[in-house]
């Protein structure tokens, strides 16, 4: 059986300060070992939050991470710096990085493969605009995401440290969410996926995610479903709905 993942995206928010606040505020209320929990701060908030969370079950992610291990790349984050502040997940491809930073399905492959390299697992963030959807090519966009971003992964990767988070682009920040229907059929389609691409076995070990416009009003739901297994969480992780949605 698959293990739950819930992990939130703090994305641009919460000062040092705050973020040290906040965590101090939830993490004695996260005690549970049947989900795992991942919390992703800013950078400038990786170490002193990987100090706070230590011995608790909360895990450290990131938001973000360069393909090369050093150089110079201002204003990137190597591998190995985040490897030594205790990271242990990294999301990469998310829609906000590909709007905004235009970056591709090799780049994000790039990133997950250096992931790899130090033992991190990368969360992989795939989904369709509204346009897409109000075509009919939610599919055919999601398959060449998928297939591209993990492209030349081996399998033990993609079954133990791989995982999958699918957001549809129109839910992000809109307060819109795609139904809990309309997302297990993509999670269950992007695990069609993995099955050809590996195999049968593989697909049914590979976490994926669902993430938009996760709240506690609609967790249960969504985290009931039978091919989701997990939330990558926006807005909802800056709050206490956080512990609730984990707590679902």
């Amino acid at each position: 059986m698959r293990k739950k993942i819930i992990a939130g995206n703090w994305k641009m928010n919460y000062c040092v300060n705050k973020a040290e606040e906040f965590v101090s505020q939830i993490k004695d209320t996260i005690n549970t070992d049947e989900v795992d929990v991942v919390i992703c701060p800013n950078f400038v908030s990786l170490d002193r939050i990987s100090d706070l969370i230590d011995g608790t079950n909360i895990k450290l992610g990131a938001q973000n991470v360069f393909y090369e291990d050093k150089g110079a790349y201002t204003g990137e984050t190597s591998v190995n710096m985040l490897a030594a502040v205790g990271v242990n997940y990294c999301i990469v491809g998310h829609s906000e990085r590909r709007q905004y930073f235009n970056e591709t399905n090799e780049i994000v492959n790039k990133k997950a493969k250096k992931l790899l390299e130090k033992d991190i697992s990368p969360i992989v963030c795939v989904g369709e605009t509204l346009e897409e959807r109000e075509e009919s090519k939610m599919f055919e966009v999601v398959e060449k995401q998928v297939k591209e971003s993990l492209n030349e992964i081996d399998k033990n990767s993609i079954e133990n440290k791989v995982v999958i988070a699918y957001e549809p682009i129109w839910a992000i920040g809109t307060g819109k969410t795609a139904t809990a229907e309309q997302a297990n059929e993509m999670c269950k389609y992007i695990r069609d996926v993995i099955s050809k691409m590996y195999d049968e076995d593989t697909a049914q070990k590979v976490r994926i995610q669902y993430g938009g416009s996760v709240k506690p009003s609609n967790a249960n739901e969504i985290l009931n479903m039978s091919d989701i297994d997990g939330a990558l969480v926006g807005g909802a992780s800056l709050t206490n709905d956080f512990v609730a949605i984990v707590n679902y």
